[in-house]
């Protein structure tokens, strides 16, 4: 394992998450996933909370490219030309969640979890978050994690989404 402050642990994650939903009540706003490197763990730990349903729309785990144009609509000459790990493809993702669910709020991730797969441009601990808000804005976000357990980056990637998603609330 790397340098850095140690990844949070699941519960206080699940703590996180459950104040986010009740902001997300409070604003009368739900959310939609489009999930990469993360593997559906920001919807699992959202769904964690008793009574995320009022909150939670649905969820994609889009770990392939195919996945991602298929579900989300990335468009294949993106993802092609800045790879799959990038801001262009986060924003398209996010866009794309949006596209396909009545959700208030999208959140996408693409990273490299490792602990192989990264280069030099693109090394293990590089994770882009978007979020989108229908109507309004998209913000995006790149995370450095480092050298790091593939564990910590995806538990960090979480806490970030939560975070980006608060941006829009």
């Amino acid at each position: 394992m790397g340098s850095g402050s140690p990844a949070l642990p699941f519960d206080s994650l699940t703590a996180e998450a459950a104040a986010l939903i009740d902001r997300c009540r409070t604003a009368g706003v739900t959310l939609a996933t489009g999930e990469s490197c993360t593997g559906g763990l920001i919807a699992a730990i959202l769904t964690e909370v008793p009574g995320s349903s009022d909150v939670v729309e649905r969820g994609f785990v889009t770990y392939s490219n195919q996945a991602k144009s298929d579900l989300l609509r990335v468009p294949k000459a993106v993802i092609d030309v800045h790879g799959a790990v990038s801001e262009p493809v986060a924003r398209a993702m996010a866009e794309g969640v949006l596209a396909a669910s009545p959700a208030t709020i999208a959140i996408a991730v693409t990273g490299i979890a490792g602990p192989g797969g990264g280069t030099a441009d693109k090394p293990v601990g590089l994770v882009h978050l978007a979020a989108a808000r229908r109507g309004g804005r998209l913000v995006h976000d790149k995370q450095l994690f480092g050298d790091r357990a593939r564990r910590e980056i995806r538990l960090l990637s979480v806490h970030r989404a939560f975070a980006l998603i608060d941006t829009l609330l």
